[in-house]
């Protein structure tokens, strides 16, 4: 079970502040603080699954990459074995 994202205060009243100037400027619409905060917690809840399922996807990726490459530096670092006689 994804655990909801908590964010420390700061970013959060930074994050609802763009969220009412986006909503002021696209829609002429003000919105009070706790509007906006329900409204970041509603985007939120909704949101991470998506991005933490990316976050993972994006992970694997890199970590694929990095075995590919250890690999091939394996490989490398093999020595020739002299013909059977």
């Amino acid at each position: 079970m994804l655990v909801p994202l908590k964010l420390p205060r700061e970013q959060k009243l930074q994050l609802v502040s763009g969220l009412q100037q986006y909503v002021y400027d696209e829609l002429s619409v003000e919105m009070g603080q706790l509007a906006g905060e329900n409204l970041l917690d509603y985007m939120l809840k909704e949101l991470t699954p998506y991005i933490y399922n990316q976050a993972m996807a994006d992970a694997r990726h890199v970590i694929e990459q990095r075995m590919t490459s250890i690999e091939e530096e394996l490989y490398a670092l093999e020595r020739q074995v002299p013909p059977a006689k």
